[in-house]
């Protein structure tokens, strides 16, 4: 089954993460993708920390598909078990 979009849980400042969640069915995957994966995917430097839900906004389908083949994929992390995005998962 493919994920469909959710919900935008905002920017965590202390792990530097966007909070995000994807759905699989009735199912709520969390997700989260680091402030350094959206600068490298935007080759901007050090966005500023109440910018960061409007960059992911804008990058939020080259996200969501990056989070789908994860979780095809089985790559869950974390407690609860999400998915994680890296810069290292864009590439």
């Amino acid at each position: 089954m493919t994920l469909t979009r959710g919900d935008v849980g905002g920017y965590e400042f202390d792990r530097m993460v966007v909070l995000f969640s994807m759905r699989d069915g009735a199912r709520v995957i969390p997700c989260a993708v680091s402030a350094s994966a959206m600068d490298d995917l935007e080759h901007a430097s050090r966005t500023a920390a109440d910018q960061r839900e409007q960059q992911f906004v804008r990058l939020r389908d080259r996200i969501e598909q990056c989070a789908s083949r994860k979780f095809l994929a089985g790559e869950f992390e974390g407690n609860p078990q999400g998915i994680i995005l890296r810069g290292i998962d864009f590439r």
